[in-house]
């Protein structure tokens, strides 16, 4: 089976990147902006948008706007 995997978009990368920082799962981060842990990991994987938490999860991550692109770039 080839294409299972997908490379994770920027913001993915930068959102996981800093969970660790933080020693804080994806689970506590859902809970804390209040969003289902299954729609988290489709953002994480940029399955699904997340613009509707995108400014909150930035806010608890403490990352600001130059952190954040369009969740549809992919590198």
């Amino acid at each position: 089976m080839q294409g299972k995997n997908k490379p994770l978009p920027l913001n993915g990368i930068k959102i996981k990147k800093r969970l660790v920082e933080l020693n804080m799962t994806q689970r506590e981060l859902a809970n804390r902006v209040g969003m289902n842990e299954n729609y988290l990991t489709d953002v994480l994987k940029g399955r699904r948008s997340g613009k509707k938490y995108m400014d909150e999860i930035m806010e608890v991550l403490g990352l600001d706007e130059k952190h954040y692109r369009p969740m549809r770039e992919v590198i």
